[in-house]
């Protein structure tokens, strides 16, 4: 596929070696030129382009940055990608720690559906709670016992090819549910941050409150 990452961060920066490690067409972008990413398209053989360049006629987007520059995004940042193809997100707000105050996700507004209505596409949410060296070196073939699991929320046929990526990535995939149950793997929550397989991932999602904990909420 042909895949369009907007962050080069942990998660992003990570993704952009593990897919291009499989073989697929990554462009991939920061907030700044591209020379900036010069190491990494070196490194991975990804092609280093402008952020509003990224998601042109690409098969998936990728978005992976600050919760608090989504609103910076360029309009219509993603809507260069092939009809279809799906938006994954893998941001977390951090209020105390990074983002500020969100009105909107303090309020009760899930962070994915808040992310979906800044970029005016659905998303899919995934990839936000695994530490990214685990995602990086954990990864192991489908059928290997306590195989990590990894949620994937959201809507629409894109699904499928999102829970294929994350099989092929070296993570079981549990389907989590529309982008309204997003809140399920938000920070704070049980499946949040943990290794567990997908049992495991099952339970810590049933087990969630949509209360946010007072660590993930505005001072």
């Amino acid at each position: 596929m042909r895949i369009g990452i907007i962050g080069a961060g942990y998660i992003g920066g990570t993704l952009t070696r593990k897919l291009a490690a499989l073989g697929h067409e990554v462009r991939v972008a920061n907030s700044r030129a591209p020379e900036t990413l010069a190491d990494l398209a070196a490194e991975t053989g990804a092609t280093a382009v402008w952020a509003a360049d990224a998601a042109t006629d690409a098969d998936l987007v990728v978005v992976s940055i600050p919760q608090k520059n989504v609103p910076a995004l360029a309009p219509g940042i993603v809507a260069k990608a092939r009809d279809g193809a799906p938006v994954v997100e893998t941001n977390n707000y951090y209020p105390q720690q990074r983002d500020g105050r969100i009105d909107a996700i303090e309020a009760g507004t899930p962070e994915s559906v808040w992310v979906a209505e800044q970029i005016g596409s659905p998303v899919f949410k995934v990839f936000n709670g695994i530490y990214w060296k685990h995602l990086l070196d954990k990864g192991v073939p489908a059928g290997t016992a306590k195989r990590i699991a990894l949620p994937v929320a959201g809507d629409g046929p894109g699904k499928q090819t999102v829970l294929d990526l994350v099989d092929a990535l070296g993570f079981d995939p549990v389907d989590a549910g529309s982008l309204a149950e997003s809140w399920r793997q938000q920070p704070g929550t049980p499946v949040y941050g943990k290794d567990f397989d997908a049992d495991g991932v099952r339970a810590a999602l049933a087990e969630a409150s949509p209360e946010r904990p007072a660590e993930f909420r505005a001072e």
